[in-house]
């Protein structure tokens, strides 16, 4: 079995696109910022991801990153 001693380098680390729900368009390297949970009854679920850019300009934490 092949055992690998290196690390992932965070800059080469592969980063998704997704839609930022605060400039309302798709972007690079959105997170997670909010989770809308869906209770009983009529509603809308989902989730709230924010690009780099907009996490920085709104002090946006995403979720990963709260204590």
């Amino acid at each position: 079995m092949q055992q690998t001693t290196q690390t992932a380098d965070p800059a080469n680390a592969s980063v998704g696109y997704g839609w930022c729900a605060w400039h309302q368009g798709n972007a690079r390297g959105v997170r997670l910022i909010s989770v809308i949970e869906q209770g009983s009854g009529p509603g809308t679920a989902g989730n709230h991801f924010a690009c780099g850019p907009c996490r920085q300009a709104y002090d946006l934490v995403p979720l990963a990153d709260r204590p």
